[in-house]
């Protein structure tokens, strides 16, 4: 018998681990492409440009996901939606393992990226049901578990292109989306939808949250540029490794992501201690390690230890921003906590899609140290919105 979910009243956690192991899986669809973008480049025949678009409209789509599909979660039932989210998930993952060329695989990532928001209607049903005290830690565990699904994607496909090229990957894909849909439509309950009216007075309430709450505004963006720094580095790396001196294939790529595992490990501990320390030290304490990362990767750009260190440090970095930032907007107004996750996230993405984007611009101007001035750039600016704000 499924359980029945009351605001404030406990998350049972047998749903808790539910939601994280499934949040980690639908996530990874969107990483997937990482270490096999050079793999794609190669039997498509296109540039490297070309080919960092298919991680930048993934990105893109995303952001269009949660701006208007995961406000949706406020005025139906959330069920319903991740069900339909995951539908389509199918069916276009299943477009880009057979696309035949750079147009259609684009076109399929796009929609890809829109039908994974499917963790961002997780993350506030953790929050608005966990009993007070808990809250915190709950959105870490779900959280930890997104954050693996992204580190497993990326030594996932980077082994499975190794060993069998990229199209396989996806045709996977496509059948753990199937076993995801049926494993929450067994387990989650139905949830009552919280908001009254149309769909387009639920939008318009996104601006009315916005002016109500200004905080908002400074949490989104501060935390986006810094994924955009974030994402800097991850769209480009494959074209790095790929080079001299390390002449890296998509299998060591991949297990690269490993090393962010630190990142993971670091949410559940940030998600518990945000009400202790503040969201203003995460902030700062999150820049300050994500700017030394940029730091290690110039000063030990050819070296794999160089390497390495600045990957760990710059996902606990990471975890340091958004986590703080993301915990403390669900406190601003826990009914309409889907609307405001939703600002959040879209603000957060189009950061990440910013970032990559102007990271692939960097790159074929000024290769790796031009991808290091644009991470390094954006995570000033995000230093100087904290500096400035005070929260």
């Amino acid at each position: 018998m499924k359980q029945l979910l009351k605001e404030n009243g406990g998350l049972p956690a047998s749903i808790l681990w539910t939601l994280a192991i499934v949040a980690g899986i639908s996530v990874a669809n969107l990483y997937y492409n990482q270490p096999l973008l050079n793999m794609i480049r190669q039997e498509l025949g296109v540039s490297e440009f070309k080919t960092n678009l298919i991680a930048m409209v993934t990105q893109i789509g995303y952001a269009i996901g949660l701006l208007f599909i995961v406000p949706l979660a406020d005025l139906y039932q959330r069920k319903k939606i991740i069900l339909t989210n995951f539908a389509i998930l199918i069916l276009s993952l299943l477009s880009i393992a057979f696309g035949k060329n750079i147009h259609l695989i684009l076109i399929a990532s796009f929609f890809t990226g829109i039908c994974s928001v499917i963790p961002q209607i997780f993350i506030p049903i953790a929050s608005q049901f966990s009993r007070p005290e808990n809250k915190g830690r709950n959105v870490g565990i779900v959280v930890s578990g997104l954050l693996t699904g992204i580190l497993a994607s990326r030594v996932i496909s980077g082994f499975i292109g190794e060993l069998f090229g990229w199209r396989e990957m996806y045709h996977i894909a496509a059948g753990m989306m199937l076993v995801c849909a049926i494993i929450v439509l067994k387990i989650l309950p139905d949830i009552q939808p919280n908001f009254k009216g149309k769909y387009s007075d639920l939008m318009k309430s996104l601006f009315s949250l916005l002016k109500e709450y200004p905080q908002l505004s400074i949490y989104s963006i501060r935390a986006a540029l810094n994924f955009g720094s974030f994402l800097a580095m991850w769209s480009c790396l494959a074209f790095k490794m790929g080079r001299a001196p390390f002449y890296a294939n998509s299998n060591t790529i991949g297990l690269l992501g490993l090393c962010g595992i630190a990142g993971a490990l670091t949410a559940s501990f940030v998600g518990k201690y945000v009400k202790r320390v503040g969201v203003h030290r995460f902030n700062f304490i999150g820049c300050g390690l994500i700017l030394f990362s940029w730091l290690l990767f110039f000063i030990g750009e050819n070296s794999y230890i160089g390497i390495i260190a600045g990957i760990i440090i710059i996902d606990i970095g990471m975890q340091c921003i958004q986590l703080s930032n993301q915990t403390s907007i669900f406190e601003l107004n826990p009914r309409a906590s889907n609307r405001i996750n939703t600002i959040f996230m879209t603000t957060y993405f189009i950061g990440g899609a910013t970032g990559t984007f102007l990271a692939g611009t960097f790159w074929q101007l000024h290769g790796w140290h031009g991808v290091i001035g644009i991470g390094a750039f954006l995570t000033c600016i995000s230093l100087l919105i904290t500096i400035v704000s005070k929260k």
